[in-house]
Formats: C-alpha cells, sequence, structure tokens
C-alpha cells in the first residue's frame, strides 16, 4: 500500500503515545523494541525524542516501504525485520531490551487499504491477512462447519447473534462460493436485529473474530509476551496496548499473576513473593486514552494499556499461563477443511 503516503504524511496515530513516552522517560541512551511496527509511529518518536537503538517487527510485509524511509533518517539506530511477534526470542537470543512495546490490532494503513479486507467499505476479495499468515479466509468461510464458524464468531468475537449468522453464511455459501468482502457484508447485515441506539457498525464483531482466527491473533500474543519476557533487562518493562476484551484480558492475567505485586486472597496468607515463577516486580492498572486524544482520535477510545517490569528472578516457562487460554487456542487449531 505504498501509494502517496511517507512519513511525512503519516496518516496513523500512535495511541497513548504520551503515556508511553513518559513510561519510558528513564530510558534515553537504551535498547527498544517495537512488537508491532504498524505505522512506525512509536519507533520514530523515540528515535527522535532519545539517543536509543530501536529493533522493530511487524508481519506485514506492505509497510517495509516506511520501516526504509526510517532506517534513512537512522541509519545507526534503527533496524526492521518482517516477521510475527512470536519468532523474537529466536531472532534476539543474544539481546536484552530496556523496553518492549505492543501495540495490538490494526493500524490505520491496513484499514484504509480497502484491497486488504479489513474495512466494511471493502468489495474486493476476501482477505484479512495481517501477514504471514497460514490460513486463507475464502478458503474457511467456505469450508468450515457451521458449528465451528458459529463458536468463532462467538467466542472470538463476542457476537451475540453468531447462530444466525454462521447459519446464513452456510446458505449463501451453498448457492455460490462467497469471495467478497461485499457479499460477507450483506450476510452480517440480513442476520442482525436493527439497533438504532448501537453506535458500533453491526459487522464490527464478526469481521474481528475471523480476523483474529485467520491470524491467530492469541495464540501470537501468547508466545509474543512469554518471549518478550525473556528478553527483558532486569528492570525493563514491557507496554502492551490491547483494544478488545480478550487481549486485555490475557495481558491482564500475564501480568498479575506471575507479578510480585499479585494480590493475596487473605491477608493472613504468606505474600506471593515466594512463588517462584515470579517475572515481575510490578505491574499497573489499565491507563486509558484522555478525553483529548479521544477526541482528536476517535479509534483510541477502546485502547487500554497496561505495563510491567521485569524482576531479578531466573525465566521460568509460565506452563498455566499458556493453560488457561486454551479455550482459544484450541479453537484456533480447528482445520477449516471439514
Amino acid at each position: 500500500m505504498k501509494k502517496n503516503i511517507t512519513l511525512e504524511k503519516n496518516i496513523h496515530f500512535p495511541v497513548l503515545l504520551t503515556e508511553v513516552e513518559n513510561l519510558c522517560s528513564n530510558i534515553q541512551k537504551g535498547d527498544f523494541l517495537d512488537c508491532t511496527f504498524g505505522g512506525g509511529g512509536y519507533s520514530l518518536h523515540l528515535l527522535k525524542k532519545t539517543s536509543s537503538r530501536i529493533d522493530a517487527v511487524d508481519r506485514d510485509k506492505n509497510i517495509k516501504y516506511l520501516a526504509d524511509e526510517i532506517k534513512k533518517k537512522f541509519p545507526k539506530r534503527f533496524r526492521f525485520f518482517i516477521q510475527k511477534f512470536s519468532q523474537i526470542g529466536e531472532t534476539f537470543k543474544d539481546k536484552k531490551f530496556d523496553a518492549i512495546i505492543f501495540d495490538l490490532g490494526l493500524s490505520s494503513y491496513q484499514l484504509k487499504d480497502l484491497s486488504r479486507g479489513f474495512s466494511f467499505k471493502s468489495k474486493d476479495k476476501l482477505s484479512m491477512d495481517m501477514g504471514l499468515s497460514d490460513l486463507n479466509l475464502i478458503e474457511v468461510i467456505n469450508s468450515i462447519d457451521e458449528k465451528n464458524l458459529k463458536l468463532i464468531l462467538k467466542v472470538f468475537g463476542e457476537e451475540k447473534e453468531a447462530s444466525i449468522i454462521a447459519k446464513n453464511i452456510i446458505k449463501r455459501r451453498a448457492i455460490d462460493n462467497i469471495l467478497n468482502t461485499r457479499d460477507l457484508v450483506e450476510i452480517i447485515k440480513k442476520s442482525k436485529k436493527k439497533n438504532f441506539k448501537n453506535k458500533i457498525d453491526v459487522c464490527t464483531k464478526t469481521f474481528q473474530a475471523l480476523r483474529m482466527f485467520i491470524n491467530q491473533e492469541v495464540s501470537e500474543l501468547l508466545i509474543g509476551l512469554v518471549e518478550a519476557t525473556k528478553l527483558l533487562k532486569v528492570g525493563g518493562k514491557i507496554l502492551v496496548i490491547s483494544f478488545h476484551s480478550i487481549e486485555d484480558k490475557i495481558v491482564k492475567y500475564f501480568f498479575k499473576n506471575f507479578s510480585f505485586d499479585k494480590p493475596n486472597s487473605s491477608r493472613y496468607l504468606p505474600k506471593n513473593n515466594q512463588k517462584n515463577n515470579i517475572l515481575f516486580s510490578k505491574f499497573n492498572k489499565i491507563i486509558k486514552p484522555s478525553p483529548s486524544e479521544i477526541k482528536k482520535n476517535p479509534p483510541s477510545r477502546s485502547a487500554k494499556l497496561r505495563y510491567a517490569i521485569r524482576c531479578k528472578n531466573n525465566f521460568e516457562f509460565p506452563n498455566e499461563f499458556i493453560e488457561s487460554f486454551k479455550k482459544y487456542t484450541n479453537l484456533e487449531n480447528i482445520y477449516a477443511k471439514k
């Protein structure tokens, strides 16, 4: 999606940028890892405001030209890798970072490129591939059985009318394959009850569910958080900005249950810092965008920022964390060709 978009005409608004900068204000000459490069907002800002080195990764090859522009400006302090953030452990196995940042969800570049199929306005073929995905949405939507399709919409999209939407998709594809975004939008709109008070587009939850499934977003986040924790220096911070409840639930669970700050169920019990696999010395409550930021950038209204600080304990793989979200990862592993 190169077109006429440049860094100077950047249409991507980095969410909670001031808050991220404040949390990292003590790092003026360190090492950052931007796990979701997107429009390059965080990387570019940190390069301008500090003397730090930035490594950035993104699974979307279409935004490499933006990374190339930053590389020209900061050749000695910036590197970019096209990969999923579940792969960072191998790429950076010999390096430690002062701060690691995740800005989850879609960038405005992906939404505005209608050929990608993320927008309800698109008339192009079904895709929603964020990059390096093993699944094809056209194949999935035209082959998966009704029961599993309903589960995907209900679990990943939290869609209350998942049953009727799934049923109507099955009916429609029996007549002819569903190949483009416009056809999917029509099916969803015909399936949903009219609610004129609801400001959210009726397609939002179905699109979210299918995008999460195609891109295996839950597995990516689970593995990405674990791998990022391995790469943190003692005292290093991991910052995660999420945009929907499943993402935030995962981040909250990880930070809360593997931190010294984890509250005890009773004040009479010994402190939780006796637990062996504690990974963080501290975690925070949600930080949300200010009213002025929401006014300037309305999509930021659903953003939630959480961070945790790495403690000096040796890393122990948090099996409990992975097991706690098997409901989602098992669903991601459904083979579409039924």
